[in-house]
């Protein structure tokens, strides 16, 4: 009887050892390669279906040898326990399980970077965040258009055109939907409005303002130019003229095909300021910082109009008569 307890502890003790050393193979062996690649793990992802991801990517052999880890070390690390999130990873290769583990629970989400040009309009810019998968550009367009959403982002308009802020905003996949896209631009234009704002409104109210930054920022091709620009319109609006803005008038024409026509000058729309007074109703795009600060600093100068140089800068007149001898001088010089 001794003899076979001898024997069975002795066997037992074989196997031990051979699990042991089975599990600690498996445990210290990196994976193969070098550099790094990303997982997607979807929220609600057990451990199972994480260990098949990773062993897809090559990070570790898909092994039940992997998931006997896992476990062990959270019977032995109950204080701090290693999880598995949720969410899209760079991992690098040539860790060992052990490492992997210890890797994939510190680390940080992906960062993606999404830049949003100026002078873009809502509809543009649904299709940026579209194309590159984080947002439904209808649900985005719908969103921009919703009063009440709007109201409680603290912007008072009909449409959030003019107050999505043109920027670089870095995104982490699965932490982010169209309301929290609209929410950040809308806050950074909140912020950059609140630093530009010196109180000197010159009559118009917040709205008007940013409709005037708009209309300067699809007119400017020189960045130098933008408060002359604003200043012309200022110039145009405390003396009663008309503002005669092209973007403004091609932001009314619905499927505007890359021609303006006089017809187009002379159609009754809300947005033609060939035909109406004043501003048009709201902005015509989304403007950046310069144009902003255009708007509340235009420059004080006497001139009322201005016409492209065909270089992206522009020639301005005090006068029409200034004006119309510029225009022949641009256009002959453009046909030559």
């Amino acid at each position: 009887m001794r003899t076979f307890c001898r024997i069975f502890l002795a066997l037992l003790l074989l196997i031990s050892l051979a699990a042991a050393g089975w599990l600690a193979h498996y445990v210290l062996t990196p994976s193969p390669g070098s550099g790094e690649v990303i997982v997607d793990i979807p929220k609600g992802a057990g451990s199972r279906q994480i260990k098949t991801l990773l062993g897809e990517k090559g990070l570790i052999k898909d092994d039940i040898r992997f998931l006997v880890l896992l476990r062990l070390l959270r019977e032995i690390e109950k204080q701090d326990p290693p999880t598995l999130r949720a969410g899209e990873f760079s991992l690098p290769l040539g860790l060992n399980p052990l490492e992997l583990i210890r890797f994939l629970h510190n680390a940080k989400p992906v960062q993606h970077r999404v830049t949003v040009p100026e002078g873009l309009t809502m509809a543009q810019i649904a299709e940026i965040f579209a194309k590159e998968g984080w947002a439904d550009a209808a649900v985005f367009l719908q969103l921009c258009q919703d009063r009440d959403f709007i109201r409680s982002l603290g912007v008072e308009a009909d449409s959030l055109e003019g107050y999505l802020f043109p920027e670089t905003y870095s995104l982490v996949r699965g932490e982010i939907d169209e309301r929290g896209i609209i929410s950040a631009m809308t806050r950074r234009f909140l912020a950059v409005w609140q630093e530009l704002d010196a109180g000197d409104d010159r009559g118009l109210s917040r709205h008007q303002l940013v409709t005037l930054a708009s209309i300067v920022e699809k007119e400017t091709g020189s960045a130098g130019e933008r408060d002359r620009i604003a200043g012309v319109f200022f110039n145009r609006l405390r003396t009663g003229m008309r503002l005669q803005s092209d973007p403004t008038t091609i932001y009314g024409i619905k499927d505007f095909n890359g021609n303006l026509t006089k017809a187009d000058l002379r159609a009754a729309t809300p947005y033609n300021t060939y035909v109406i007074s004043g501003l048009p109703p709201g902005p015509i795009c989304n403007p950046g910082k310069a144009a902003l600060k255009a708007a509340l600093r235009p420059a004080e100068a006497p001139y009322f109009y201005f016409v492209s140089r065909n270089d992206g800068s522009h020639q301005f007149s005090r006068t029409l008569e200034e004006h119309n001898r510029a225009v022949r001088e641009y256009q002959k010089k453009r046909k030559d």
